[in-house]
């Protein structure tokens, strides 16, 4: 009789789950339980060991992100970040000709240029459009005070960002870490690019030292083949008059050779440097800089020959170009937290918080079923579960949150973390094997989870994150897989899992998550000390039945 109810139970919760994996749920708006609370009267089990250790990361590659955050974000629990940023530039068209008029020949006007606007869409969301067809946008991956401005600086830079490391005979791609940002600013060229009037700058009236991330859409007029004006209007994006000097000088009046391709050219033209000041309390953005353009507008004569008459007849052009070179992220950290900077000093201390912080920031370290007394290549706790004959139906790690550290209402917290195998620098076989997916990426994979659950739906602050690693401890139990060591860090997004380097290996890691080099966003956990309170504290969490 047992087991016909239990096999029962068993394909019930089969069935439920995979019509729940076939959903298509957007958590930004459930903000609930993902896996729920009924078990279906399995036995539960909190008593594994479970010891919990802070580690600070120092700096780490970041070359050539996906997207990269800019600004300033300051989290009180952890401290003030300053987010500036290094491109290389391509030209869309390589080997570009210009008139380059004979001093003498006063039947050629020179080439001249027009305008060079630089322009780099916003992550956004159209909310609503009007009957005047006005659209109204919302901003996605803003951080911090959106009323607060800051200085935005442009400069050429002088700082060649290399394809292979020529201390690996030139083997291995060159790392560039996101503590460089010192020498990369003695590195470029002190000419201010973007020094357009007060009123063009960033098109809304504001000069570099107001800058802000703008989430208003952009009307530009231009004159069609009728002489009429015509309206475009597109997405909030970050528009720029760079120095028309400066381009001048860089592309009309370049050497012979420098333009012919983009292997000399991002030699020749070494990038863009953008440094943010006097941010304070400031914001942050990610920014999408691949999608950015640098489009020069330009005048020049087209010469036609017709029965041995040359005319000239003045022509409007453009040239873009794109940062789709070489990038590097470059942060500074300032104005740190004491109690961050102690909790981190320690990691061999089994922690009662647990700071785990994206860029150069700190992860968590953990270990799980406590030690292997008899050296056998099996810990002690999982040799019991094995003799037991449990089968396991679920295992979770739940993460709560330190609601007085993160309770400033300006903080964001982190919407994802991500726990990892430590030891191989890897996912775990529980995110290999969910393939749940949701409207937005962001909340792919629900199932392994990992999200944070909110007390509010509108205003709430973040209460935990469960993490399901049912199979991870399967394995552990019925396939005899090495205990491994696991890692917790912020995420951008679950579905990249690639590793970054760091730049100082410390005694548990070389490297941290990829995606969580370019997160700015920081939370604070309970972690396993046993001052914290039993029902806060982190516990792996066991569901499981007993063999007949």
């Amino acid at each position: 009789m047992f087991k016909k109810a239990y096999v029962q139970k068993i394909l019930f919760g089969l069935i439920a789950l995979s019509l729940f994996a076939a959903c298509d749920k957007d958590f930004n708006e459930l903000g609930t339980d993902i896996v729920g609370d009924d078990h279906f009267g399995f036995e539960r089990y909190t008593g594994a060991t479970i010891k919990a250790y802070n580690q600070k990361l120092g700096p780490i590659s970041s070359n050539n992100l996906p997207i990269n955050p800019l600004g300033f974000y300051t989290n009180p629990a952890f401290g003030t970040t300053q987010a500036n940023f290094v491109t290389q530039v391509e030209l869309d068209s390589e080997n570009p000709t210009f008139n380059n008029v004979d001093p003498d020949d006063y039947d050629v006007n020179p080439t001249v240029i027009d305008s060079v606007i630089l322009d780099i869409p916003y992550f956004s969301t159209l909310k609503s459009t009007d009957e005047n067809d006005h659209k109204t946008y919302e901003l996605d991956s803003i951080y911090g005070d959106v009323t607060s401005k800051f200085k935005l600086s442009i400069y050429q830079s002088n700082y060649f960002l290399r394809d292979l490391d020529p201390n690996q005979s030139f083997a291995a791609t060159q790392l560039f870490y996101n503590d460089k940002d010192a020498e990369i600013d003695g590195y470029k060229i002190p000419v201010l690019l973007n020094d357009a009037p007060l009123v063009d700058n960033n098109e809304d009236g504001h000069e570099n030292t107001q800058f802000y991330f703008d989430k208003r859409e952009h009307r530009t007029t231009a004159l069609n083949d009728d002489g009429e004006e015509v309206e475009t209007r597109f997405a909030p994006s970050m528009r720029l008059h760079l120095s028309k000097a400066v381009f001048t000088n860089l592309l009309l009046n370049a050497p012979s050779g420098q333009l012919v391709n983009n292997s000399v050219f991002k030699n020749y033209f070494r990038g863009l440097y953008f440094k943010v000041e006097n941010g304070n309390p400031g914001h942050m953005a990610m920014i999408n800089f691949l999608g950015g353009k640098i489009t020069v507008y330009y005048n020049e004569d087209k010469e036609t020959t017709t029965n041995g008459v040359t005319t000239y007849e003045r022509e409007f052009k453009t040239l873009k170009m794109s940062m789709t070179g070489n990038t590097v992220s470059l942060l500074n950290n300032s104005n740190e937290n004491a109690d961050y900077l102690s909790a981190t000093a320690n990691t061999t201390a089994e922690a009662s918080k647990l700071y785990v912080k994206g860029g150069q920031g700190s992860i968590a370290v953990i270990d799980v079923f406590g030690p292997d007394a008899d050296n056998n290549g099996i810990a002690d706790e999982i040799e019991v579960i094995k003799a037991n004959g449990w089968l396991i139906n679920e295992a979770n790690l739940t993460f709560y949150v330190d609601r007085t550290a993160m309770s400033d209402p300006k903080t964001i917290e982190p919407t994802r973390i991500f726990l990892y195998d430590l030891n191989n620098k890897s996912i775990l076989i529980d995110h290999t094997y969910d393939f749940s997916t949701s409207s937005s990426p962001k909340y792919n994979k629900y199932v392994h989870g990992g999200i944070l659950e909110v007390e509010d739906v509108e205003n709430g602050r973040g209460i935990k994150y469960k993490i399901r690693i049912t199979n991870h401890v399967r394995n552990l139990v019925s396939n005899d897989s090495t205990n491994v060591r696991l890692g917790l860090s912020v995420t951008e997004s679950i579905n990249n899992v690639g590793f970054s380097k760091l730049k100082t290996a410390n005694s548990n890691t070389d490297s941290a998550p990829s995606m969580s080099v370019l997160s700015p966003l920081g939370t604070v956990l309970y972690g396993t000390n046993p001052a914290v309170p039993d029902d806060k504290r982190l516990k792996l969490e066991i569901y499981y039945t007993k063999p007949d």
